[in-house]
């Protein structure tokens, strides 16, 4: 286990189990970021309600638009979570990637610049996805896979389904 057994998924425990952080999208200096690998969580503050944009603000992927239907981002929405998105930042095929270069990523295609992928895609279809917060955790590359992979496995447990931007669950990997 790479995280604290029992861990809630709330800010608290979150920075319990080593989150640092915890910056609005608005407000965030990415170069504060840390460039090693790791693993981020995207939170809802407290009083923030989700209301959901027609169009999602997200860049176009492989020419396909990244919104979906009301009905559809109701149905992953999950009344209860603080976290609405948990993703990894490995190292890239050159060594180069991480935390810091992952989240401005993550950023840009918001701001409707177009991703390499589009993990998290649903977050840039909620109004006032500015005030939403960011969180990362500094671990090593060849923990990720796991760590991803566990903290979607007791994020289910907790809420009985993953985070609401995480439509694929993590699996470890060898």
């Amino acid at each position: 286990m790479l995280f604290n057994v029992g861990m809630q998924f709330t800010r608290k425990g979150l920075k319990a189990d080593g989150f640092a952080g915890f910056r609005s999208f608005k407000d965030l200096e990415v170069m504060r970021v840390p460039q090693r690998t790791g693993v981020f969580a995207v939170l809802r503050p407290e009083e923030f309600q989700p209301v959901f944009l027609k169009k999602s603000t997200a860049g176009v992927f492989k020419k396909k638009d990244p919104s979906m239907p009301e009905p559809a981002l109701a149905a992953e929405w999950v009344d209860a979570a603080v976290v609405l998105y948990l993703g990894k930042a490995g190292p890239g095929s050159k060594g180069n990637r991480g935390l810091r270069r992952q989240i401005q990523e993550f950023l840009d295609f918001g701001h409707g610049k177009p991703p390499g992928h589009w993990d998290g895609r649903l977050v840039w279809q909620l109004k006032d996805a500015g005030q939403l917060l960011i969180a990362w955790k500094e671990l090593p590359a060849e923990a990720l896979n796991k760590a991803e992979a566990e903290y979607h496995t007791a994020f289910i447990e907790e809420h009985g389904k993953l985070p609401f931007a995480n439509l694929v669950r993590a699996r470890p990997r060898n």
